[in-house]
């Protein structure tokens, strides 16, 4: 077997064939624990840039918008100015949303506030959330996958209070599923921890 033939969830596949970056992503980041704050931003933000589009839009554009971001770095981002602004909208290689990108940049200022407020992004997740991903059990489908969830719902309202933008309780769940702050790979995926 294969790399491209093991078992895997439902989405890298999607109705046709797999993309070799939605394996990838799949394979070696989706629901791995991660407590790198700039990892956290620039996962936060892309799954704000997502909403409304599919998730292949954004891995394909990912790298530009690492260029763009300045690596995702929050303290680099939180400068940003009406130029940086502009820049953004006129670059093609991005998802030119100026609501997006506007809460972006608003998100890095936020990001750091609370970053400072308790020691770092990942401190502050570790104290909202449960200690341990909770996992699927092993007789779980497809159809037991949220869309979000209580966690999901607290952690979104608290963002928000904080001045978030772009983090309702379905972009924050899949945050925390990108991030391994819970783990729903399927019973039949290679990756189910169970």
């Amino acid at each position: 077997m294969t790399p491209d033939d093991r078992p895997r969830c439902w989405w890298p596949k999607g109705s046709g064939a797999a993309d070799p970056l939605m394996l990838a992503y799949h394979d070696t980041e989706w629901g791995i624990p991660s407590s790198d704050d700039r990892d956290l931003f620039e996962r936060l933000a892309l799954e704000g840039f997502q909403a409304g589009l599919a998730w292949i839009t954004i891995l394909r554009k990912r790298e530009a918008f690492r260029r763009a971001f300045d690596g995702f770095d929050p303290r680099r981002v939180a400068d940003y100015d009406e130029s940086d602004r502009a820049r953004l909208l006129e670059d093609a290689s991005i998802v030119r949303n100026r609501a997006k990108i506007d809460a972006t940049i608003g998100n890095a200022a936020a990001f750091l506030e609370v970053a400072a407020e308790h020691g770092g992004f990942a401190a502050y997740l570790a104290g909202q959330l449960p200690r341990s991903a909770p996992t699927l059990p092993a007789t779980a489908t497809l159809a037991e996958v949220p869309a979000s969830t209580a966690e999901s719902d607290t952690l979104a309202a608290d963002l928000r209070r904080r001045g978030f933008r772009f983090v309702g309780t379905t972009i924050v769940y899949a945050f925390m599923q990108s991030v391994g702050l819970v783990d729903d790979h399927l019973p039949a995926c290679f990756r189910y921890r169970g």
